[in-house]
């Protein structure tokens, strides 16, 4: 009979690991899923960026040709694996070349009046909208692994499985100072 409770009570204990391990690993990849969301979102934000840049050309050449390079340069691309740093990183840069645009176009108004230029942005504002809906997405995964992890006794078995809590994205300073860009 002592046998009997003591396989019951390992069987148990061991489907609930696995029931553990398996919530987390579910967890986990809803949080790297959300960074690659974010990593597609700010790659059609450079490209709708570079189109934009594009059109400063014929205003700013050197000025316009100089950012393209320096974008090209910074640029990296945020996969799964990519910490909230690198997007930020890459957010920074966005925020920079938008600003150096919004001065181009304040010494030039027809390229502002440009229907081009008009699309180019809000193609820019939208995945701008997208970016921070998938990073509300990041950091309310983050939230749920973070919290499950801190949780007895889950907590004594999330190392052992190599689960570690994961950071947020933070806000980015900058863009609320940015230039208006219309």
């Amino acid at each position: 009979m002592g046998i009997i409770i003591a396989v019951a009570a390992v069987v148990l204990l061991g489907a609930w690991a696995v029931s553990c391990q398996r919530r987390l690993a579910v967890m986990d990849e809803n949080i790297n899923n959300a960074m690659a969301q974010i990593g597609v979102q700010l790659s059609s934000r450079f490209d709708a960026l570079t189109a934009l840049l594009d059109l400063t050309k014929g205003y700013a050449a050197h000025e316009s040709q100089t950012l393209i390079e320096t974008i090209r340069s910074r640029r990296s691309v945020i996969t799964a694996t990519s910490t909230p740093d690198d997007v930020v990183k890459q957010e920074n840069i966005i925020t920079e070349a938008l600003g150096r645009i919004s001065m181009v176009t304040e010494k030039y108004p027809e390229l502002k009046a440009n229907e081009s230029y008009a699309k180019c942005m809000n193609a820019v504002d939208s995945y701008e909208k997208m970016v921070r809906t998938s990073r509300l997405i990041y950091n309310d995964s983050v939230t749920k692994l973070n919290r499950e992890l801190r949780m007895f006794p889950t907590s004594l078995l999330a190392g052992v499985f190599g689960f570690r809590q994961r950071g947020y994205l933070e806000a980015v300073e900058d863009k609320a100072d940015m230039p208006s860009m219309r």
